[in-house]
């Protein structure tokens, strides 16, 4: 039997492509040839090409092209790019985001004899969406319309094959563990990364609650360690380590900060990239949550070994400093050996 080439678009953003990785696990385990490609923005391909799997990542820079589409520079690089695209002929060609612009990456590809290319027939509750993925696809699959991001994609992929929704939900985020950033490092089991940024205001956590609770966390004799991925991030970071003892890491790009979390006991955090990376990871997290969105993104609950190690909490106009961190220590429970 030959190899079943399958292609994957699911292009930004970065908790949206770590909501995409199970779906690709239950390829591997339902099609055992399964060559797995995807396309992804640039600045997310270093973490899609940890995803055990994806036998090849195509990187793509959308964003950054539409800002200058005009430019022999981006002109040669969009060539490029489809010349990358289409060096496989693919049996499916599934896509997963359900915007116009991956429906035309999805056009853009090459197809096997007999190979067709798959996509979302409607919109789901609380997701983006646009009618010209289901035009542009040769096969449009109804999804249910109340659905976890991380249940649409693996729904999908699942109709688009056969095969029954049985699988263990599993990321295969593949990580190192690097502890030599941290500012205390040679206590075991005792670093915690606090995610106080979000590319959207209105999910930040007021300061004076993570000032709070890093109060605990510290009495609690846990290392806090802050991330950050540009300068205000930073200055914000700097400014909570001044009020309490705190280590601001450097600012890290996907791969050493992947790393960086998979080293630590775990992390707390707004709904962010960064967090949603440290529920694939499997750390014991709280993602805090300023709307009731946790039903559609927030972690599930379960980590491989089927205990309860990651929750979200829920308040407007915000959760309480309390709640989250009783949480917390329900979280830490719930995963004690």
């Amino acid at each position: 039997m030959g190899v079943t080439r399958i292609l994957v678009i699911k292009l930004s953003s970065l908790g949206d492509v770590v909501h995409t990785m199970p779906a690709v696990q239950d390829m591997r385990r339902a099609l055992p040839d399964a060559q797995i490609d995807w396309v992804v923005e640039e600045a997310f391909a270093p973490l899609v090409a940890r995803c055990e799997g994806v036998h090849r990542v195509i990187p793509c820079a959308l964003r950054r092209w539409r800002k200058s589409f005009w430019t022999t520079g981006t002109r040669i690089e969009w060539q490029a790019f489809r010349q990358n695209l289409r060096l496989e002929a693919y049996v499916a060609v599934i896509d997963l985001h359900g915007l116009t612009k991956s429906a035309v990456v999805a056009r853009l590809a090459r197809l096997a004899a007999g190979g067709k290319r798959y996509a979302m027939a409607n919109a789901t509750d609380g997701s983006s969406y646009e009618a010209p993925t289901r035009w542009l696809a040769d096969v449009a699959l109804p999804m249910e319309r109340h659905v976890h991001a991380v249940q649409r994609s693996r729904q999908l992929c699942a109709g688009v094959f056969g095969y029954a929704e049985g699988f263990l939900e599993e990321y295969g985020l593949v990580a190192g563990v690097n502890r030599s950033l941290f500012a205390i490092n040679n206590v075991a089991n005792k670093n915690i990364v606090l995610v106080m940024s979000s590319s959207r205001a209105d999910k930040l956590w007021p300061t004076g609650h993570w000032q709070a609770l890093a109060v605990r966390l510290i009495e609690a004799g846990y290392a806090l360690q802050l991330v950050h991925g540009n300068d205000a991030e930073e200055a914000a970071c700097h400014a909570l380590a001044q009020a309490v003892r705190c280590a601001v890491l450097p600012r890290l790009g996907l791969d050493a900060l992947t790393d960086a979390l998979a080293a630590c006991d775990g992390c707390i955090g707004v709904d962010s990239g960064v967090s949603h990376i440290a529920v694939a990871l499997g750390l014991r997290h709280v993602q805090i949550y300023n709307f009731d969105t946790a039903w559609r993104t927030g972690p599930q609950g379960a980590g491989l070994d089927g205990r309860p190690r990651q929750v979200s909490v829920f308040a407007r106009p915000a959760p309480t400093v309390d709640a989250v961190w009783q949480a917390w220590l329900t979280v830490q429970r719930e995963t004690l050996p």
